[in-house]
């Protein structure tokens, strides 16, 4: 356990930030699976839909900080991919 002040008011905000991240990072999976499972559905219209989803949380994620800018890219470029490859 910590025994300085400031060592101590680390650990709250470091609490914080994380329960903050797992947030983020929880709706934008589940946001990429959403995409996945209307891709093998192959149902065009609820895959359109998830995808601008998707695409809104992974971005929110990235900008926060909780994944990289080249994991966002990556996955919003994958997802897109799939979605278009169904028409």
């Amino acid at each position: 356990m910590a025994n300085m002040k400031n060592a101590k008011k680390a650990i709250k905000t470091i609490k914080k930030k994380k329960e903050s991240n797992n947030v983020f990072k929880a709706s934008m999976r589940t946001a990429i699976k959403n995409v996945e499972k209307a891709v093998v559905n192959k149902n065009v219209d609820e895959a359109k839909e998830a995808l601008t989803v998707a695409i809104k949380r992974i971005d929110k994620a990235a900008s926060k900080g909780v994944v990289t800018s080249n994991f966002a890219a990556r996955n919003k470029s994958r997802l897109t991919k799939k979605v278009n490859e169904m028409k």
